[in-house]
This record gives structure tokens, C-alpha cells and sequence, in this order.
């Protein structure tokens, strides 16, 4: 066998002629497609020009996946146009190099495989998709600002059909191995033990490729326009093109310029430079922060008991049980545990299909009304209502019953731990990790440690948090931590402008145009207005200048019992499940700063009193918390923009 390697890539020829090309890059734990990656496979095609293999198949030698797509740390060097445009075409020219390879080329597809990943393989003749839980194939460029500028945009449509091509690039949404062959990704689905024969055999097989229906035929080409004024609708609906000027660019490279971004230097120009792109980008920097924070090292948490069946703590409780813990559940009795256990079968099963799995992410939900589990568990997350009489007296018993060793967390919200934990034989095991409701859908949870705290919980706390597929953010005790900190003042000012007489569609057209996803007063609903007065009195020391008295209107709803969504009616109706609005009146000039400015100098204020630890976190755990406009950048990169 004839070996040729450079820095990242290894080639390999068999007696049979075929070379394996191996992308292993030096010094990282995942593959990526930095210029040093790029230039060297154009090495290799030259050398295979030169002397034609029977076939050509690339492989990973990295446990992580195939390719995690472009190296990121070069967006933040595209400065100048011509630095963008460079960039595009280096993918473009030499993808297109290896699509018309006149031997067969095969991608074996194993693990994560995104962004300029997929399009390498998708310049490639075949696809082979490895079934494991951790094959994942997906073009996420428009959650990062930019777009798949290396052929993705022309070829994945042509493989799948444009609308589920669209789907794909315009949410940045992943696809597993078996979907893929459904879709018509991968040209075949096999399990690990096959997949080198198994490339072998369809590499040479001379197969033609799954050529698409008509119709998609159609909507690939003459009717373009059809399908891309659909898909800009569709977009409309999520995102303002002002904001997030990249999906509107995808669909314009499609039905306008083949997919080539080369041919539309003014997109490439308006979208790379964008401010957009520059902030997701540094967003996605940040949420790798967060993920750092959960290093399990020798903690991986087994069994996980969680004691109130509340929404929230059901919630929580079925999460874990869903990322493959035993989760033991506690309450008062079957009554109030039964409702937590239907809530989750409704929600898996939407998500799950085998009925097998779905069978055994149930299964691993135990109901413990006696609470058995703490006993056992290696972590133990209280999650009763917001009473500290009524915590203590848990917390006491609990710590009676828990292993030494294992992680003692409440869910409080508001509560301090200096003021829980006082009732503990070893007050500093107390730790916070803190969930955003709904919990399936916010990625944050705060990691709260309080002063004297025992940092080795902290830490095993923090990685029980990324193995649950969370972003853990610490910090540190004090009323509302983060989060609820920053909202409160931001939330009460809303409520103030609506004792004004501005109106509530008013108040939320003015956020929702800055880029929230949802504005303040729906926020409160959804929130609860019960919940809101409550938090409002806990965290009074926090908003020093905004008045000690609740707004009047919210006590109006709360005294009339309308207590938002979950009541059916709050500020808005929710006759049919989703907030029936007016038309918003003009919004007042000033309307949006007078919103942000007490929000703004809360995350500053915290930064500067130490509860979360800089500017950066501070930024990551309202964006991942709140869904700050994640454009904007984080709420003290947004300030800091406005004084450039």
C-alpha cells in the first residue's frame, strides 16, 4: 500500500487501487477546513490527477466526526471584501474540482458533518452515512450570518429537492444518518462494523445516483420562483432581513445564481461584513466558552433525583431522563406525579418514533412519591415552590439521606443560598443550578455557587449540566443571579409604560423591531404575572430608582386571576393557545432605549459586583437565557457598539 501524508491528511493506496484520503488535523480534537486543510487537498487531487486511483474515499481519523465545516477563527480575518471573496472561492473552485473527478469519489460520513464538511462530501459522487447516534449532517452557516458558500446551496438541492434543501440552510437544523438515506443525502445507511467494506463496494459499484421526482426536477428549474417566494415568506416570518440579512441571501444564490456566491459579489460583500455575521460569530465563540465550563472529567452523574413534579421540576426530571439518565421523581403522592409523567410521554412522543426508544426514555422516569432515590442518586435537584420555610424543611431531610459525595442543587429562582443552606450539616455542598422555563427549549442554566462554597460541587454540578446537552453559566449568589436579575428591571419597565396608556401590542411591536424574539409583555404572560409580582418583591434590592410599588396593572390581572397563558388570558387572550394581539399603535421615539437602558445598567451592574465574572458571560447568559437578539451581540456589546 503507497502512503502519501502531509500535515493533516493521510493518503493511503490499496493493492485494489482505491486511495483513502484521512483527514485527521494536527493539534485539534476535530476536524475543521482552515486554508492549511484546503490547500492540501488540492495537493492530493493534483497528485491523483496525475496517477488515477480505481476510486477515492474520505474518511475521518478523529473520533469526534467527519469535518465540523470551516475553521471559524478565520470569519473573524475576513476584514476587507476581497478577503471574504477569496475565501468563498477557495471552497467553490475546489470543490467543483473534485465533483468533476473522473474516477468515483465516495464521502464516509461518521459523526458530525457540517457546513464545509457536507460540502465536501457533497462534491463528492457518493455518500455513505454511518449509522450512530452521533452522525449528524447539516449546513448551519446562516446561525453563524453567512451562507454554504462552497457548493452546498447548488448541490444539496439537487440530492434532496429545493424545499428540503431550503429547510435545511435556511434553519441550520441537522439530519441523522437514517434521514439522510430517506431524504436522498446518503446514498446508503450502514452500521459501523460494515462501513469500510461497504464504501469499497459502492464506490466501485458504478451506481447511478437517485435521480430526483419530476416535480422536485421542476421546482429545481424552471419553477424556481415558485418555491424561493414561498421560502421568503417563510423566512419573513422568523426574521426581519435587516437583522438577518443571510437567509434572504440564500435564497437568492439559489433561484438567481445557481448557488455560485462568486457570481454575486455584492451578496458575499453585504452579508460576510455584515455586523449580523461579526456578532453571531462571537456568539458562537461564546457558547463554546459555556461548554468549556462543563468538563465532566471524572463526574458522569448516573442517577439524578428531582423532588417537586411542577412543571418545572417534571420538566427537568424528564429532560434528564430523555439524555439517558435514571431519574427517580418525587412528590406528594402518584396525583401530582402522574400529570409531570404524561406531560413527558406527550412531549417525546412527538420527538421519537421507535416506539422502542421511546419505551425506554419512559422508563428510565421513575416515580418515587416515597423518595427512595436520594438515597441512591449522584445528584439531587430540589424544585419545590419559591418558600423558604418550606425548602428548609426538604433540605434537612434530604441531606440526611444523601450520599456524601453526591451534588445537592435547588432550582430557586430568587431565594439566596446563603439563606437555604443554613439548615445544612455542610452548608457549602449547597449549590444552584438554575433552569429557564420552558426547559426543553432554553439551552442556559445557571451554575450558582454561593460565598464559602464547596468548588469541587460547583464544578460537578457545571458538568452534569453539559451532559444533559445545557450551556452552564456560573455565578454567584445574589437575588435573581443573572438572568431574572437583568429581566426584572427590563420586565417592570415595560409594565410602567403600560400604566402610561402605551399599549401592550405597543410596547412589544417596539422589542420585537429592536429583535427580541418576544416582547415584554407577552414575556410576562408567559412568565406568569403571579410569578412576576413575586419576583418583582425578591428582588426589589436589585432595582434601586424604579419605585418600591408594583405596577397597577399588574396587580389589576393578578387580583382578577388572570395570571397570563397558563391561565388563558394575562395583558393578552389565549382563547386559541396563542396571544391574541391589536394592531400596535406608532411607537414613541425613545420608546426602545427607555426599555433597554434599565436592563443595560443591571448586566452592567452585575459585572461590576462580581455575580457573573465579565462582560463576555454576562453577554452569553442573557443571550442563551433570555434570547436577547442574538444579532445585537449580547446586551453589553450592543452598549459598548453604541459609544464607537
Amino acid at each position: 500500500m503507497d502512503t502519501n501524508n502531509t500535515q493533516h491528511w493521510q493518503l493511503e493506496v490499496g493493492a485494489d487501487g482505491i486511495a483513502w484520503a484521512t483527514l485527521d488535523k494536527a493539534g485539534e480534537s476535530a476536524n475543521s477546513l482552515s486554508a492549511e486543510v484546503m490547500d492540501e487537498l488540492g495537493q492530493i487531487l493534483d497528485q491523483l490527477e496525475v496517477y488515477p486511483p480505481a476510486g477515492l474515499i474520505f474518511r475521518s481519523g478523529k473520533a469526534a466526526g467527519f469535518a465540523a465545516g470551516a475553521d471559524i477563527q478565520e470569519f473573524g480575518q475576513l476584514d476587507t471584501p476581497e478577503k471574504a471573496r477569496r475565501l468563498v472561492a477557495r471552497g467553490w473552485n475546489l470543490f467543483n474540482r473534485l465533483a468533476a473527478a473522473h474516477y468515483p469519489t465516495l464521502a464516509l460520513v461518521r459523526g458530525h458533518c457540517l457546513g464545509g464538511g457536507l460540502e465536501l462530501a457533497l462534491a463528492c459522487r457518493y455518500l455513505l452515512a454511518v449509522d450512530e447516534p452521533g452522525t449528524k449532517m447539516a449546513l448551519p452557516e446562516v446561525m453563524l450570518g453567512i451562507f454554504p458558500g462552497w457548493g452546498g446551496i447548488l448541490r444539496l438541492p439537487q440530492r434532496i429537492g429545493p424545499q428540503a434543501a431550503l429547510d435545511m440552510m435556511l434553519t441550520g437544523k441537522s439530519i441523522d444518518a437514517k434521514k439522510a438515506k430517506r431524504f436522498g443525502l446518503a446514498d446508503e445507511c450502514v452500521p459501523p462494523r460494515v462501513m469500510e467494506s461497504a464504501a469499497r463496494i459502492l464506490l466501485l459499484s458504478d451506481t447511478p445516483r437517485r435521480r430526483l421526482p419530476l416535480l422536485q426536477r421542476l421546482l429545481n428549474g424552471p419553477l424556481k420562483s415558485i418555491v424561493a417566494g414561498g421560502a421568503r415568506k417563510q423566512v419573513a416570518r422568523r426574521a426581519r432581513p435587516e437583522h438577518y440579512p443571510a437567509p434572504y441571501a440564500i435564497i437568492d444564490l439559489w433561484a438567481k445564481h445557481g448557488g455560485n456566491a462568486l457570481a454575486a459579489p455584492e451578496l458575499v460583500d453585504s452579508v460576510v461584513s455584515s455586523p449580523t455575521a461579526r456578532n453571531l460569530i462571537r456568539v458562537f465563540f461564546l457558547q463554546e466558552r459555556l461548554k468549556g465550563f462543563g468538563k465532566s472529567g471524572d463526574f458522569p452523574a448516573d442517577h439524578v433525583h428531582v423532588v417537586g413534579a411542577g412543571v418545572m421540576g417534571g420538566d427537568i426530571a424528564a429532560w434528564c431522563a430523555l439524555r439517558g439518565l435514571t431519574v427517580t421523581l418525587q412528590d406528594q403522592g402518584m396525583e401530582r406525579i402522574a400529570p409531570a409523567l404524561k406531560r413527558a410521554y406527550a412531549a417525546w412522543s412527538k420527538r421519537i418514533k421507535d416506539k422502542l426508544q421511546l419505551r425506554n426514555v419512559m422508563d428510565r422516569l421513575i416515580p418515587d412519591p416515597e423518595g427512595h432515590g436520594a438515597a441512591r442518586a449522584d445528584i439531587v435537584i430540589e424544585a419545590v415552590f419559591e418558600n423558604l420555610e418550606a425548602k428548609h424543611a426538604l433540605l434537612r431531610k434530604l441531606d440526611a439521606a444523601m450520599k456524601p459525595d453526591a451534588v445537592l442543587a435547588t432550582n430557586t429562582s430568587s431565594l439566596k443560598l446563603e439563606d437555604l443552606r443554613t439548615v445544612l450539616a455542610n452548608p457549602a455542598r449547597l449549590v444552584g443550578i438554575h433552569f429557564f422555563n420552558p426547559m426543553a427549549k432554553m439551552p442556559l442554566v445557571e451554575v450558582v455557587s454561593a460565598q464559602g462554597g464547596d468548588s469541587e460541587m460547583a464544578r460537578r454540578a457545571a458538568a452534569f449540566v453539559k451532559q444533559i446537552d445545557r450551556l452552564p453559566l456560573p455565578v454567584k449568589s445574589a437575588p435573581g443571579f443573572l438572568v431574572n436579575a437583568v429581566l426584572a428591571p427590563y420586565m417592570l419597565e415595560a409594565m410602567r409604560c403600560v400604566d402610561e396608556g402605551i399599549s401592550p401590542e405597543t410596547v412589544d411591536e417596539a422589542m420585537l423591531a429592536f429583535g427580541m424574539p418576544m416582547g415584554p409583555i407577552e414575556l410576562i404572560d408567559t412568565v406568569g404575572l403571579d410569578i412576576a409580582l413575586a419576583a418583582g418583591k425578591s428582588l426589589a434590592s436589585g432595582l434601586a430608582g424604579m419605585g418600591s410599588e408594583p405596577p397597577k396593572c399588574l396587580v389589576q390581572h393578578v387580583d382578577a386571576g388572570q395570571l397570563g397563558r397558563k391561565t388563558g388570558s394575562g395583558f393578552y387572550s389565549y382563547a386559541n393557545g396563542k396571544a391574541n394581539k391589536n394592531p400596535a399603535g406608532n411607537v414613541p421615539p425613545g420608546l426602545v432605549q427607555r426599555l433597554l437602558k434599565p436592563l443595560l445598567a443591571r448586566a452592567q451592574q452585575l459585572v461590576i459586583e462580581g455575580i457573573v465574572a465579565d462582560a463576555d458571560l454576562a453577554d452569553a447568559g442573557v443571550i442563551f437565557g433570555t434570547g436577547f437578539a442574538p444579532f445585537r451581540g449580547g446586551p453589553l456589546n450592543y452598549l459598548k457598539n453604541l459609544h464607537v
